[in-house]
């Protein structure tokens, strides 16, 4: 008998176990390299099962940045961030339902995780990069990543750049940070097994996972395990009858971030009696901050309306653009702050004009429209606030040195990468929970296969991601194997 990720096979219905080991890890990115790690830091034997030819996953995409506070990276560059800080901001991370549990705990051993981080060889050249940054191209390490100066934030939890990048020129740090991890990994004397896609897991009478069958050239492997299995297979931005049961609005965007992120780990948790929580939110951004002075300028809908403060995070700007009636917005910017955005976003420009009334006329607005919300915008810059959406007093510009420009975000055409926040609910421990809120016996998750720390895109921070999937990775490694042998 056959099982599939949403049906696990029964104990009876295998007929010999082809493999036997303490723990078996899914997926080999950072939150399955961690969980191995630790796993056989603690003694366990383990197995890790990569359904790809190499590590990495969405991980080695990433910018090698990780989410860390009360550093002393931080205290040198003259930031002093405190643990309650730290998790304010957390907190509002997870949007309107936190895990406040797994906020505390990171927020109170952030510091030892980079320390644990350092000692896995990662380097961290320690200097500060000021400036609002997607991802650094230099070596430096700390970056601001988030919200953490702009309203609400600001008025919650004290600032603090948080972004803590590998020493690494250029971008894609992701994947020099794998190489690291993955030789630890191996040094471990973790088995890896390549090319190997899970396909169910096993339960025994006990509805206890015992188990996990792995298909290796072309044929299934029956996998024993003796105390547990961690899923950290990412998420399912690649699944799109996933994606339009859970995250519909994600089907209107064009780039998925991720390499097999199919949902079958989540699946595979629910089979075998898993929660899964917060499926439909999920991060997505259009890289329209390069150059920075785009900032100053402002997002109007199509009615011509504007609909957040610029200045916060551009993955929160953008998941705000999406919420917006209509196919696109466009960023009203004059003479003074013109720039080309990256030529990767698609971004054009929509209309000019000489007066903001030409530019609502150009883009076919009914009369007023756009050219009010203009000027009311000038009318408090000038002030030196923003009461409608308190933007920054840094970031404020009155838009009135012409001519003057809509540069257009279409949803269609330009780029906007995604990837989901939502997956099986998990205990700090990084036990997988059921519906009724218990553990299901031998099953544990990390990274986005959980909803995690960032569990909504309106809140998400560049680094965020790495920091659930390595802390709560070891977390989830460790657990596992101080899991009854059965």
């Amino acid at each position: 008998m056959r099982g599939t990720p949403y049906r696990p096979l029964h104990a009876t219905d295998v007929t010999s176990w082809d493999l036997t080991t303490d723990v078996a890890v899914v997926g080999f990115g950072a939150a399955g390299a961690c969980a191995a790690l630790e796993a056989a830091h603690a003694g366990a034997e383990v197995a890790l099962f990569e359904s790809g030819a190499g590590s990495g996953g969405a991980s080695a995409l990433s910018g090698g940045e990780i989410y860390l506070g009360g550093t002393e990276v931080q205290r040198n560059a003259g930031f002093e961030d405190t643990t309650e800080a730290l998790r304010s901001y957390l907190t509002m991370v997870g949007g309107d339902d936190p895990d406040l549990e797994k906020c505390e705990v990171y927020a109170n051993e952030s510091p030892d995780h980079f320390t644990w981080l350092k000692e896995q060889g990662v380097p961290y050249k320690g200097t500060f990069l000021p400036g609002k940054i997607i991802e650094p191209e230099t070596d430096d390490t700390l970056i601001w990543s988030g919200s953490e100066q702009a309203w609400p934030f600001a008025e919650a939890a004290t600032p603090a750049p948080r972004g803590h990048t590998i020493q690494y020129v250029g971008v894609g740090g992701g994947r020099a940070l794998m190489d690291i991890l993955e030789a630890r990994v191996r040094e471990a004397g973790v088995d890896v097994r390549l090319n190997a896609r899970a396909q169910c897991l096993v339960l025994d009478d006990d509805e206890r996972v015992i188990g996990i069958v792995v298909r290796i050239d072309n044929r299934p492997v029956h996998v024993r395990t003796r105390r547990g299995v961690v899923l950290a297979t990412g998420g399912f931005g690649m699944n799109r009858d996933m994606l339009a049961q859970h995250a519909p609005k994600t089907l209107r965007l064009s780039t998925p971030i991720g390499e097999n992120d199919n949902g079958s780990g989540i699946q595979m948790g629910v089979g075998a009696g898993g929660n899964a929580v917060h499926m439909d939110e999920f991060f997505t951004t259009c890289p329209w901050i390069v150059p920075p002075d785009l900032v100053k300028g402002i997002f109007v809908n199509e009615a011509g309306q504007r609909f957040v403060n610029e200045d916060c995070y551009h993955g929160r700007v953008s998941r705000a653009m999406l919420d917006q009636p209509g196919s696109k917005v466009w960023l009203l910017v004059d003479d003074a702050i013109f720039g080309r955005p990256l030529d990767a976003a698609r971004i054009s420009v929509a209309a000019v004009g000489e007066t903001w009334e030409e530019v609502e006329r150009e883009l076919g607005l009914p009369e007023e429209s756009l050219a009010r919300t203009v000027h009311t915008f000038n009318r408090y810059a000038a002030e030196g606030r923003d009461p409608l959406h308190h933007k920054a007093p840094a970031w404020l510009k009155v838009l009135d040195d012409g001519p003057f420009a809509a540069l257009e975000l279409n949803f269609t055409k330009s780029t906007f990468t995604y990837f989901t926040l939502g997956g099986l609910a998990t205990n700090v421990s990084g036990e997988v929970l059921g519906r009724d809120g218990a553990p299901v016996p031998g099953l544990f998750a990390a990274g986005r296969v959980t909803s995690g720390l960032p569990r909504t895109g309106h809140t998400y921070s560049s680094g965020l991601s790495l920091a659930d999937c390595t802390f709560f990775g070891r977390k989830a490694g460790r657990a596992a194997a101080a899991g009854p042998p059965r």
